[in-house]
């Protein structure tokens, strides 16, 4: 099932079952966020992202940043990082965030795609230091990129477009039932910045 359309209200639940991801468009002008994909192309302290898979390490050629209310760490594909003081576009988008989804978050994991040739594998945001069944709010900014969930059971699919200035709300059970994933397509060669606000258990 593909959902690419621009008319998914708020209260609208993207994948049919078994949780909850709620696409609320764009959050403001084209112009304001045209502002935000600049400010945090250049001032976040981009790395290649790292991860192990069967012993080895592999360096991406997409980039990552995180950055939280205190300089705790967090562990995903066996890889250790710690948190970075928030910038002031941060606090900015944080609070926006929180306003659009009556969440509270405490940190930000920030990937930078710089084509369509780099995407992210079929996963779920599981790790053990996360809220149990906190919500997830990914901020997305510069190229348009279709983002698909797949159910772990039926391995039924839905995909949804990601406009440049919206959010999306991933929350409830949604990371215990279903795979999400980025995937790369040849047709875009301009590069993409996903924010994912999260609540690291402290």
């Amino acid at each position: 099932m593909d959902l690419f359309n621009n008319e998914i209200a708020d209260s609208k639940n993207v994948v049919p079952k078994d949780g909850s991801v709620n696409y609320h468009g764009k959050l403001m002008s084209h112009d304001k966020a045209n502002y935000y994909f600049d400010c945090l192309l250049n001032t976040i302290q981009w790395e290649n992202d790292q991860a192990k898979i069967f012993g080895q390490l592999i360096l991406t050629k997409r980039k990552v940043a995180w950055y939280g209310d205190t300089d705790f760490e967090y562990t995903y594909s066996s890889i250790t990082k710690r948190a970075l003081p928030w910038t002031t576009e941060l606090l900015e988008l944080k609070l926006i965030t929180e306003q659009n989804t009556n969440e509270k978050y405490n940190s930000c994991l920030l990937n930078l795609y710089h084509t369509g040739d780099e995407g992210m594998a079929w996963h779920s945001d599981a790790e053990k230091n996360l809220k149990k069944n906190g919500a997830i709010a990914s901020l997305s900014f510069g190229a348009e990129r279709k983002f698909s969930f797949k159910h772990k059971s039926t391995k039924e699919t839905v995909s949804i477009l990601l406009e440049h200035g919206s959010l999306l709300v991933m929350k409830g059970t949604t990371q215990t039932n279903w795979l999400h994933r980025l995937p790369p397509t040849k047709r875009i060669n301009k590069p993409r910045i996903n924010l994912t606000f999260r609540t690291i258990n402290v």
